[in-house]
């Protein structure tokens, strides 16, 4: 039976001559788990809004969307809130109550359910969350990974039988991540709720889907099952890029092979058939040593004065014109380094300098007048204005011959108001808004969050762009990948304090959790490599095919 069926919808946003969807018609069967993948700002959160009746955009459409074999239009209030659900890619912007049990409580109560079994299904889904325990808790005291558990858990309490889901692990650190994919992957077993997920971090989900759709310029392009798919993709797709590290192996070296989908897959299969190593590995060549661009030295700093410590005798330092990765779990206390560093939080005891200057010597806004700047991890705190346009004008009324060098194409979107833009657009954005600031040192919270491979490869060209010309950039991620392709060095904040620091290659090869899939294919057969590309040159090196 078709839980989902879509039929030649198009999509026009008003004031716009280009449709945002085109032709889009796919169908999903009772019980699938699709994923949905395409290059940023491509229409898929348009997509899925478009099939959750109360969040449809104001827009012109034409073409039908059928639920269980019912137009959405023609659903009855109670079927269209209930059997429809949707999580967002940001859990804080889902969250409306003060307490764990209420936000819980909340669908249910809209629906008049009776107490007792709202009381049951309360403790029910508790349960199955394994939520009991922070059931009284304020939502805004959990971690990133629970605040998205508790939206998954207040929609499935409403017993849907689609779940849309836009991004949701973008925020997640990769443990969260793989525990938030597990759940949906057993609910979608355990109850045949059928689940379109958007995603672009594709690693652990490929391997646990049973179809997927790739979306290309608002519509999609090819529906198939994962394996199937995957391995008839043309070498030089450009939506490979984003794939899993075992497919990107698959179509680089071409063995005698089914293509693998996941790492036990690719250790199983793939890598016996690889040349075995036959030489060392020689040392990567060091950075150049420079002057410290960033010190800290035994800082401390709570949000209350009888809270507990967030950053707890931190001491690390960044060199002039080094691109440096802070990884950690949610809540290690990332962010709130940027933010101590930015001078918008003041650490009670500890030194901190910025370019060989106390923090606390820069005057009269100084420290942010072509010194440092911080893309903050929720973007849309930057926006002021009610256009694209007007926001980069805001910064700089040369923008356009200032940004000339810029990657992006942001031209159209400069007549759109920041807020209707993709989350991936939104980011491109208010990279660009603070780059026009001139930084000295750079800043970012999760800048590739939202992005496709493709961008966040000309994010990277863009990033080692002002390395050359001598920026310092501080980059917190969980994309591990990211980190391990482009960063000069890495450090791995727990508790807030720094743990260890090194460059890629040994960091991430010494990891047993937060190191690369390609890591975790190539152990024990080749050393030191962590990404795709260093498998496929050793591979080569000892005599691989390719």
């Amino acid at each position: 039976m078709e839980a989902l069926a879509v039929r030649n919808l198009s999509v026009i946003f008003p004031e716009c001559e280009t449709p945002v969807l085109s032709d889009v018609s796919f169908a999903l069967e009772q019980g699938d788990f699709a994923v949905l993948c395409g290059a940023t700002g491509c229409g898929k959160t348009t997509l899925l809004r478009m099939l959750k009746r109360e969040l449809t955009p104001l827009c012109t459409q034409q073409g039908t969307v059928r639920f269980c074999g019912t137009p959405i239009a023609e659903l009855d209030a109670v079927t269209a809130a209930s059997q429809i659900g949707f999580v967002m890619q940001h859990p804080e912007q889902q969250i409306v109550t003060d307490k764990v049990w209420h936000e819980l409580a909340f669908g249910l109560e809209n629906m008049q359910t009776p107490p007792d079994i709202m009381q049951r299904r309360i403790a029910e889904i508790a349960s199955y969350f394994g939520m009991e325990s922070w059931l009284d808790r304020d939502p805004a005291t959990l971690s990133g990974g629970q605040k998205q558990l508790l939206n998954l858990a207040s929609v499935m309490i409403m017993q849907p039988k689609l779940l849309l889901l836009d991004e949701p692990t973008a925020q997640l650190d990769p443990i969260a991540a793989a525990d938030f994919l597990t759940t949906l992957h057993r609910l979608n077993q355990d109850f045949s709720v059928t689940i379109l997920l958007a995603e672009h971090r594709l690693e652990e989900v490929i391997p646990l889907c049973s179809t997927l759709l790739l979306m290309d310029h608002g519509t999609v392009a090819m529906q198939d099952a994962p394996r199937t798919l995957l391995q008839h993709l043309p070498d030089d797709a450009p939506v490979l890029a984003g794939m899993p590290a075992a497919v990107r192996l698959y179509h680089a070296l071409h063995p005698d092979c089914g293509c693998p989908l996941s790492v036990c897959e690719a250790r199983n299969t793939l890598m016996p058939l690889l040349p075995v190593e036959s030489r060392a590995l020689q040392s990567p060549v060091p950075r150049p040593q420079t002057a410290d661009a960033v010190t800290v030295s035994g800082a401390y700093f709570r949000y209350e004065r009888h809270g507990r410590d967030i950053l707890q005798d931190l001491s690390f330092s960044v060199q002039e014109g080094e691109l440096y990765c802070l990884i950690g779990g949610n809540g290690a206390g990332k962010s709130t380094v940027l933010s101590v560093l930015s001078g918008i939080l003041k650490c009670y005891t500890g030194k901190i300098g910025i370019f060989g200057k106390p923090l606390g010597d820069y005057k009269h806004r100084s420290l942010h007048q072509g010194c440092v700047s911080l893309l903050p991890q929720d973007v849309q705190t930057v926006f002021l204005c009610n256009t694209a346009e007007e926001e980069l004008a805001e910064t700089d009324k040369h923008f356009r011959e200032l940004l000339k060098d810029f990657p992006f194409d942001l031209e159209p979107l400069m007549q759109q108001h920041p807020y209707d833009l993709s989350g991936g657009e939104q980011q491109l954005l208010a990279l660009a808004k603070v780059m026009l600031t001139k930084p000295r040192l750079l800043l970012l919270d999760e800048p590739t969050k939202g992005l496709d491979a493709q961008s966040k490869a000309r994010l990277a060209d863009v990033l080692h762009g002002l390395q050359a010309q001598n920026v310092t950039i501080l980059l917190v991620t969980h994309d591990i990948e990211f980190a391990a392709s482009h960063a000069d060095r890495c450090g791995f904040l727990s508790r807030g304090a720094l743990i260890s620091a090194d460059i890629p290659t040994r960091f991430f090869s010494e990891n047993a959790f937060y190191t690369t899939a390609a890591s975790r294919i190539s152990r024990g057969y080749y050393t030191q490599t962590v990404t795709v590309e260093q498998v496929v040159q050793r591979a080569k090196e000892n005599g691989g095919t390719g």
